[in-house]
């Protein structure tokens, strides 16, 4: 007997989707190379009113295999309302991504594969946008997922959910690095061994990492459960990426950026449910329009550096002065480029002229703005390392000048961040930002010299650590507060504990939950902590 939810629908864990499963290492490397068959289980995004993405991988004995696929409204498949069929080929790595078209609108759907000689792969379930009138939308919003820090329960409580609609995953949803490097030494954890063993530069190598991560249980049933809207920051090339390189890429060494971010942008696209959009926008009904903007590779300049602009100074606070008033102010500086910025405006207007209540960009780092407190620099302690007191003196300098002290942030592009929010109150936008990267949870007013923008809605990581792990010798907590006191936008945060974050879309309020997992260490999906705010539609101000 179908075991079925409030909603009418199957329940996961009759699927096999559900259940916590037992806790797996990630695979080797041979096995993951030799793998046959369906080897990844499935997924699916680019979700529309009428058609999703879907994705899955199949590896023949040899050569290439032609696979069919269905969608259906229940999990027996009695009745099929869309199939076809598709080529799993050696030079995408055996992936495919076909699309499902002619599907009614907010709708929940079943599918799967099936090769040649009848083997199925696992089922999966997806939705489509709704159409029209629209009283709720719910978003599961996660970031930052690093294998070797830890389990990733959250995408395994979000896994067990029915009152999700739509995943957004904000980017890092891998880590580019070499084995014992982020994390060090015991901070990974033995059961979490990440392939290949070496920084990943080449094709093969972001392929193979995109295997070892999709091996990962709880991120498979993720992606079985629900469809995706995803984007890549900057792990999924190379650390603090901009237009023309990157921080952890040396041409000496690694070669042609322009190659490495051409593998990495291959392996992306073959490996998950995306279009070759590299900016796009999603209607969900008549509530939001969900914008997915790419702030890395397409108009970003090159990040500035508070040391630097320290390097060498007579002057400290004299230099932090000019660089203030100087290059971090250059009108020039772009996160997203003259194109992109123009789409981004005319979507704004678009969005409201049509009746959309919301106005929602999902999108990689933090909009708010967020400066050092001096209480920390004050707190440092006698014995800490070199490294760390030049990073906490250029912080404390950055804050008596009136800088922000990250600037791979929107911090670094002030006149874009300006910009940007001019077009969202032209527009007379309910702006809510989506944020990531940073592995803390924050909650932000924008607002542009005084008026309220927008509200900014930024989710902790998944296993990543986050800005506490800088400080340690400030309590979590202390953290918190001194660094709301210090920061004018700044509502509230949370700046120790993992998870992610949902957002409920209603037609006169937005409300947003985080929740923090009891550990990432252990395989677990309690929640230990929960925090909630909203925002009321033409306030653009959080309650």
């Amino acid at each position: 007997m179908l075991d079925l939810d409030r909603r009418g629908l199957l329940r996961l864990g009759s699927l096999g989707i559900g259940a916590l499963a037992a806790p797996l290492a990630v695979p080797a490397a041979a096995s993951l190379i030799a793998a046959r068959g369906f080897t990844h289980n499935v997924a699916s995004g680019e979700p529309r009113a009428a058609s999703v993405m879907l994705w899955t991988r199949y590896v023949p004995t040899s050569g290439e295999a032609r696979l069919s696929w269905q969608v259906a409204e229940s999990a027996d498949f009695a009745r099929i309302v869309a199939e076809g069929s598709v080529t799993a080929r050696p030079e995408q790595d055996h992936c495919v991504k076909p699309v499902a078209e002619g599907l009614q609108p907010g709708r929940w759907y079943f599918y799967r594969f099936m090769d040649g000689s009848g083997q199925a792969s696992p089922v999966g379930r997806t939705r489509t946008l709704p159409q029209g009138p629209t009283q709720r939308f719910n978003l599961g919003v996660f970031s930052c997922s690093n294998l070797p820090f830890g389990w990733f329960n959250a995408y395994g409580h979000a896994a067990a959910r029915d009152d999700l609609d739509l995943i957004v995953h904000l980017g890092d949803y891998l880590y580019e690095y070499e084995r014992g490097r982020y994390p060090d030494g015991d901070l990974a954890l033995a059961q979490r061994v990440i392939e290949p063993a070496g920084e990943i530069i080449a094709l093969a190598d972001y392929r193979l990492r995109y295997a070892a991560y999709r091996a990962d249980a709880d991120l498979q049933r993720l992606h079985q459960s629900f469809p995706m809207v995803m984007m890549w920051d900057d792990h999924e090339i190379a650390n603090d990426a901009w237009m023309g390189g990157a921080e952890n890429h040396q041409p000496e060494t690694e070669g042609d950026w322009n190659a490495r971010r051409a593998a990495a942008m291959r392996a992306y696209r073959e490996w998950l449910p995306v279009s070759d959009n590299v900016w796009d926008s999603y209607e969900i009904g008549d509530l939001a329009t969900l914008f997915r903007p790419e702030t890395r590779l397409t108009g970003r300049t090159q990040p500035l550096d508070l040391g630097a602009a320290l390097a060498g100074q007579q002057d400290p606070a004299a230099a932090m002065v000019a660089f203030r008033d100087g290059s971090w102010q250059d009108q020039a500086r772009s996160m997203l480029g003259a194109e992109q910025e123009r789409w981004l405006a005319d979507g704004f207007a678009a969005s409201t002229r049509a009746g959309q209540k919301w106005q929602i960009l999902a999108q990689q780092v933090i909009m708010g703005s967020v400066r050092m407190a001096p209480d920390i620099a004050a707190m440092l302690p006698a014995q800490a390392g070199e490294d760390i007191r030049r990073m906490v003196m250029a912080g404390a300098l950055a804050a008596q000048a009136g800088l922000p002290f990250n600037l791979d942030m929107w911090d670094g592009y002030p006149a874009a961040r300006k910009r940007l929010l001019q077009s969202a109150l032209a527009a007379d936008a309910n702006l809510i930002t989506l944020s990531g990267d940073s592995h803390n949870a924050w909650a932000f007013d924008l607002d542009l010299d005084g008026t309220p923008a927008g509200v900014d809605l930024a989710v902790q990581a998944v296993t990543s650590p986050g800005y506490e792990t800088y400080v340690p010798w400030v309590k979590p907590d202390d953290l918190m507060k001194v660094t709301v006191a210090a920061n004018p936008q700044l509502k509230w945060a949370d700046l120790s504990r993992r998870g992610y974050m949902t957002v409920q879309i209603e037609p006169e309020q937005a409300r947003c939950e985080w929740l923090f997992l009891d550990s990432i260490r252990e395989r677990s999906t309690t929640i230990a902590k929960r925090h909630s705010m909203q925002v009321l539609r033409g306030t653009n101000r959080l309650i």
